[in-house]
């Protein structure tokens, strides 16, 4: 497996790794760290690290395999692009042809480039938030 398939499956996964576990990952896969600097800063062998990356490669795999998160993920991912991409087109295309409704098109092409992080950051940081932080506490426990 690549480092970015991984790293798609880790963004996806990460949480039901143990803290020890996930902390490696990290580093090596997010920090670049080497297996030297990852087993001299954690006080273990590279051996061990070695090891733990191998071991979490093949798990993360393994969920993957089973629940196919991360592909539909990226699934719906790609499907929403490509809707947007047609809906901006249509609006551009029909803006042509009918001038009339430009400002109302305007407005339409407005919403679709938006950027709505804020809001999903302010959904996320709600109820939604407390449930996935006491599904984590239960997973970890």
């Amino acid at each position: 497996m690549d480092k970015f398939s991984f790293i798609g499956l880790w963004d996806v996964y990460s949480g039901l790794l143990t803290g020890t576990r996930r902390e490696i990952t990290n580093l090596y896969f997010n920090f670049d760290l080497t297996v030297s600097e990852i087993a001299a800063e954690k006080g273990i062998s590279r051996q061990a690290v070695s090891e733990c990356l191998k071991d979490c490669k093949a798990w993360l795999e393994e969920l993957e395999m089973r629940l196919h998160i991360f592909e539909r993920l990226q699934t719906e991912s790609l499907s929403h692009s490509f809707m947007l991409t047609d809906a901006s087109k249509w609006a551009d295309e029909f803006k042509a042809v009918h001038p009339e409704y430009g400002a109302e098109l305007e407005r339409l092409s407005a919403i679709i480039a938006k950027d709505y992080s804020r809001e999903v950051e302010k959904a996320l940081s709600g109820e939604c938030a407390a449930k996935l932080y006491e599904r984590k506490k239960i997973v970890e426990e």
